[in-house]
C-alpha cells in the first residue's frame, strides 16, 4: 500500500465524518482526538469527534489496513516487539 492509498483511506473516514450529522442536534461533528487500536486484533483507526454545536461526543472506529500492512511486514522481518 502507498502513501496515497493510506491517505485516500484517511480521507474517506474525514468524509464520513463531515457527513455524519450529531445525532442529538443534526451538527457537524470535528475531529478531536485520533488513535489507532486493536478491536479483536484487527487494527481500527479512532476518531474521538464532537458535535461543533452542542458538544456531544461521537466515536468513529474505522478499519485501518495499512497498520496491518506495517505489522504483518514487520513480522515478516522479525522486527517486531
Amino acid at each position: 500500500m502507498t502513501i496515497k492509498d493510506i491517505m485516500e483511506f484517511i480521507e474517506s473516514e474525514y468524509k464520513i465524518i463531515n457527513n455524519t450529522p450529531c445525532e442529538v442536534c443534526g451538527g457537524e461533528y470535528f475531529a478531536d482526538d485520533l488513535n489507532v487500536d486493536l478491536i479483536d486484533d484487527i487494527p481500527h483507526d479512532i476518531c474521538i469527534c464532537v458535535c461543533s454545536d452542542c458538544g456531544h461526543e461521537k466515536i468513529f472506529e474505522f478499519y485501518a489496513p495499512f497498520i496491518d500492512e506495517i505489522h504483518k511486514r514487520k513480522r515478516k522481518k522479525g522486527t517486531l516487539n
